[in-house]
């Protein structure tokens, strides 16, 4: 999608009369991309593509059978994220399915937690690990174990990338395309404002994939020549709670009403400004805030209730639950991991309730279950 955007972008501003110089492959161009009409009108159509309902499943429908009375040990960066605790919830879903038996162990969100967790679940003598979260380069180092021991590893968010993690013993990476998920994200910030947004974006500078989804987002936000970045602020996911009040009262006196969209590499951001923007009594409208993943509840609820976030790109995480296990067994069976990798979702307003939204979740109604049991060959 990104050299079809690009391309169309392009043709766009030339149509236009509009000198433009050349853009970079990776939006990392100082040089401008005016806003105009043409610009505009291609950026709507990726937004609404993305808002599109889920399609028809076009993920694996051949492998191997269940391998049977497998132990497979999840170490959970911090189970109080919703998108890794939905992914979780989908592993326990499909581990029953496929008739494993699972334990979980939560970091926390904490740094000697994480190494310690790890531990704890190599301690056990698991067939499998799965990795929720966190970085597989950080965590290199508990990982190795698990791999002089020929137990097999699959991880979500664990890398820029999806697909084996090169450099670790990760054998696959389940995630949508990142830098698609923050393009989208920025994008649809840009359409929503006609192009002239003042962009606040927050992000975890301790995940790889999370700075470079910050990058990817600031570079379309500076792509757009009627939009300013105000600023970028980098506040870890498990201090939000303790650290985004501050910020959000610090970025409201130093920016006032040019701060009108706030971009996340997570909802979790928004969970803790929200609050402190109503008591401050900031209109709904007066700060659209828009998120680069995973489609929390609460995200959910406020762009259900019209409550400051206006989009997130929603995460099949309960499906991600699945091909995590799904990739699993074909390790144990001997075979490669599929690589597969989910198209992006936009939640808005307009699509809040459809796949899952009535529940507060984004679960693709495309029979995913079903194909992955005809996988195995389980009832």
């Amino acid at each position: 999608m990104r050299g079809w955007l690009l391309a169309c972008m392009w043709a766009a501003c030339m149509s236009s009369g509009i000198a433009a110089q050349r853009l970079s492959v990776a939006y990392a161009l100082p040089v401008p991309v005016v806003a105009s009409h043409g610009y505009l009108a291609e950026a709507k159509r990726v937004v609404d593509a993305a808002e599109q309902p889920a399609a028809s499943w076009n993920g694996p429908r051949a492998g191997p059978r269940a391998e049977s009375g497998k132990h497979v040990a999840v170490v959970a960066e911090d189970l109080r994220n919703g998108g890794i605790l939905g992914v979780v919830d989908g592993v326990l879903e499909a581990a029953k399915a496929i008739g494993w038996s699972v334990k979980i162990f939560d970091a926390g969100g904490s740094p000697d937690l994480r190494f310690k967790m790890l531990a704890n679940a190599l301690a056990g003598h698991p067939d499998g690990l799965i990795v929720v979260g966190g970085d597989a380069h950080v965590l290199l180092p508990g990982l190795r174990p698990f791999a002089e021991r020929g137990i097999p590893i699959v991880g979500w968010h664990v890398a820029a990338k999806v697909g084996p993690v090169p450099g670790t013993p990760v054998a696959m990476n389940v995630s949508t395309d990142p830098l698609e998920v923050a393009r989208v994200t920025a994008l649809a910030a840009i359409v929503q404002s006609g192009g002239h947004a003042g962009v606040i974006i927050f992000t975890d500078s301790n995940f790889r994939v999370a700075q470079d989804k910050a990058d990817e987002m600031a570079a379309v936000i500076r792509a757009c020549s009627g939009c300013t970045l105000l600023g970028v602020r980098d506040v870890a996911i498990s201090r939000c709670e303790e650290l985004m009040p501050g910020t959000t009262r610090a970025l409201l006196t130093q920016y006032g009403k040019r701060w009108t969209y706030a971009l996340a590499i997570n909802d979790i951001y928004f969970d803790y400004a929200v609050p402190v923007l109503t008591e401050a009594g900031i209109p709904n409208g007066a700060i659209a805030m828009l998120s680069a993943g995973d489609g929390s509840e609460s995200a959910f609820l406020r762009i259900r209730t019209g409550t400051f976030q206006t989009a997130t790109v929603a995460e099949p995480l309960n499906l991600h639950g699945w091909q995590l296990i799904d990739e699993m067994n074909r390790l144990f069976a001997g075979e490669s991991v599929t690589g597969y990798v989910f198209p992006v979702h936009l939640v808005m307003a307009g699509n809040v309730g459809a796949d899952g939204g009535d529940r507060l979740l984004y679960d693709p109604a495309n029979g995913y279950r079903d194909i992955y049991r005809h996988i195995w060959q389980r009832p």
